[in-house]
């Protein structure tokens, strides 16, 4: 039977798992709207035009949807974890506060950006939108700073039981920070790039009527999508390194080092958390060591180093990282690949990535992968820090509430969340597939079904479809 720490665990992990969907495409979409606008003012395509609206009104909805689940979370700080927010929340209220701040910013500009098309100046639209992009991103960025602290604190000491002495600048700005927030944005932006990329090369792949609307939103996605993509594997050796400094059991965890001394590469398997013996794993020795210290015989601690009681769950890291490896890999590669296609086209040779049937079928297949990617990162920051909810200062055990029943709690939420993923299901099904897909012609209507919004898609009937 689960414990009322396991449930409050779970009710946690399943309502950021919820969320943080919405919060990354909030940082994704829109840039994706402010380059369409962006590029429609230099050239006064309609196309452009239509575009930026469409990718507006998604980017309205999904902020409604974030901003609900996000209040939900605030609510579950401190209704589940009462302690933790006794002894945090004069330390990291600034980057919480911030954010409050980067919201409201956000929501009053996204306003202005929805219903001033043709009240105010373009540029000034245009900075209108520039202004929620920023804010989203640095909604984003303080939200992180708070978790970072909880996996490097700073700024405060610890007096019998008490924080004292708070600087609320050196716990915002820890030293984990920095490598955090660099690999959570080009995250948000690889997943949503990829993610409304694989939209528009459905679209282009089965053929549309409109293919100039699903070309220009092909290649405004990739245009954030494939950089993020390539760049993120340098940002995630940057915050390994500060893992391994920082929480190198941890590290050892994820890469299923378990036992102090020079640390292979460990590939797939499942660690045996009581023998400390890898099973079914392939192994390049001295790896690790290799990449962290330029020695591959450098001793690097392993999950053997701490009690078994300060060791997270060996068998959940290690995977969730194994999954967060292989699928930013991929992108990472079909963003090469996609970069030498576009070179081959400058040079005279090969055809444009949106006429190219082999990269669309890839783009369609990664498209979920930066998402599974975001979830699966998520999960190495949060269960590999276990036992700690800060690190080194307050177990996870310590600071959940003793109101007894929490499972009744976890029920109801989970409910509400089937319930919520359920109703948005049914409108992408009802809006695109029930009612049909033949639009009205571009530029000359802003009536569009709800998740055609949401997707930015404008899936014409298709001249090839089956």
């Amino acid at each position: 039977m689960m414990s009322d720490l396991l449930f409050a665990r779970s009710q946690m992990a399943m309502s950021l798992a919820f969320h943080i969907v919405f919060a990354v495409v909030g940082i994704g979409m829109p840039a994706l709207m402010v380059i369409a606008e962006w590029r429609w003012l230099k050239t006064r395509d309609p196309v452009l035009l239509e575009l930026a609206k469409r990718w507006a009104k998604g980017t309205a909805i999904l902020f409604a949807v974030g901003a609900v689940s996000g209040t939900v979370l605030s609510f579950e700080l401190g209704l589940l974890w009462p302690t933790f927010m006794e002894h945090a929340g004069a330390v990291i209220g600034m980057p919480f506060s911030l954010e409050g701040f980067a919201f409201f910013t956000e929501a009053i500009f996204l306003g202005i950006y929805l219903y001033a098309w043709k009240r105010i100046p373009p540029r000034a639209h245009l900075a209108a939108g520039v202004v929620v992009a920023v804010s989203g991103a640095l909604s984003g960025a303080f939200v992180v700073c708070a978790n970072a602290w909880m996996n490097a604190p700073a700024g405060f000491d610890m007096v019998n039981g008490q924080v004292t002495n708070v600087d609320p600048f050196a716990a915002m700005f820890n030293a984990a920070a920095p490598s955090q927030i660099v690999h959570m944005t080009l995250a948000a932006f690889a997943a949503t790039g990829f993610a409304v990329a694989g939209v528009h090369a459905l679209a282009l792949w089965r053929g549309t009527l409109h293919r100039a609307f699903h070309r220009a939103a092909l290649q405004i996605a990739l245009m954030i999508g494939l950089p993020a993509a390539v760049v993120q594997p340098l940002s995630g050796d940057w915050s390994a390194r500060d893992v391994a400094e920082r929480q190198p059991v941890k590290l050892a965890a994820m890469e299923g080092h378990l036992r102090t001394g020079p640390a292979a590469f460990v590939i797939g398997g499942w660690p045996n958390e009581t023998t400390l013996e890898h099973r079914g794993a392939i192994e390049i020795p001295g790896a690790i060591s290799l990449l962290l210290h330029g020695d591959p015989n450098a001793v690097v601690p392993g999950v053997e180093s701490v009690p078994a009681e300060d060791r997270p769950p060996l068998g959940i890291v290690h995977l969730a990282f194994q999954i967060m490896v292989g699928c930013g890999s991929i992108m990472a590669a079909l963003a090469l690949f996609g970069a030498f296609r576009w070179w081959q086209r400058k040079r005279g040779r090969g055809v444009a990535l949106p006429d190219d049937r082999r990269f669309l079928l890839a783009i369609m297949l990664a498209s979920p992968l930066g998402f599974i990617a975001l979830e699966a990162g998520w999960t190495v920051t949060e269960v590999g820090r276990q036992p700690w909810i800060v690190q080194g200062v307050l177990r996870t055990a310590e600071a959940v509430t003793p109101m007894p029943g929490l499972g009744v709690t976890f029920t109801l939420f989970t409910a509400l969340y089937i319930g919520l993923a359920i109703t948005v299901l049914f409108l992408l099904w009802r809006q695109i597939l029930k009612t049909g897909v033949t639009p009205a012609p571009l530029g000359l209507t802003n009536e569009l079904p709800i998740a055609l919004r949401v997707t930015g898609a404008h899936q014409g009937p298709s001249t090839n479809a089956p």
